[in-house]
């Protein structure tokens, strides 16, 4: 008669336990090197520029060898080229200043906006003045000024007390602005277009 089997004694599998199925588990992320770099160019020959170098095509055994004696990385930059270039350089360095310079031109970028003033053409000069004030400090904010008189009804007849209105109001934003469009009738209303000189325009 077979002796019962005792749980305890029976053959455990062997190596680590097995994870738990997860159905949003899609493995390790692989992240791809923005350049081909030494031993993972793949090209039998390539063109060498750069300032440490000679310019010309070596073969990819030549390159890496010149690449190590100068204890620096061979980088292919234009793998579509026939043969591709690449340049022997300090990747990691090269890495960092690419890396700050994109840093420093996120920083210079100002997202720049077009505020609107409103005019009447019997805008009263106490108005006409206050709205100056505004404009001011949107173009001291870097950000574009929209103008525009707005003719209702019969007022339309007015349309030359408009488009003097608007390049009175030009002129008195004349160290702040420029004009990108001059005073124009679309409809029932008048633009006048004004940009932040910046910097240069001081």
């Amino acid at each position: 008669m077979a002796a019962p089997i005792n749980p305890t004694n029976s053959v455990r599998p062997s190596g680590p336990p097995k994870r738990p199925y997860n159905p949003n588990y899609r493995g390790r992320r692989v992240v791809e090197a923005e350049h081909k770099i030494n031993s993972y160019i793949r090209a039998r020959e390539v063109r060498l520029v750069g300032e440490n170098v000679e310019p010309g095509v070596f073969t990819i055994g030549d390159a890496l060898r010149l690449s190590e004696d100068l204890g620096l990385d061979l980088v292919e930059i234009s793998p579509n080229a026939e043969p591709p270039v690449c340049k022997i350089i300090d990747y990691k360095k090269f890495l960092y200043e690419q890396k700050k310079k994109k840093k420093e031109q996120k920083a210079n970028t100002v997202k720049q906006e077009v505020k609107e003033i409103r005019f009447g053409p019997n805008t009263d000069e106490h108005d006409f003045e206050f709205k100056v004030k505004h404009a001011e400090k949107f173009l001291a904010a870097g950000d574009k000024v929209r103008a525009f008189v707005l003719f209702r009804g019969r007022a339309i007849v007015y349309k030359e007390r408009g488009e003097l209105l608007l390049l009175q109001f030009a002129s008195k934003l004349q160290d702040l602005g420029k004009v990108e469009q001059l005073p124009k009738l679309e409809g029932k209303k008048m633009f006048l277009m004004m940009s932040p000189k910046g910097k240069q325009g001081k």
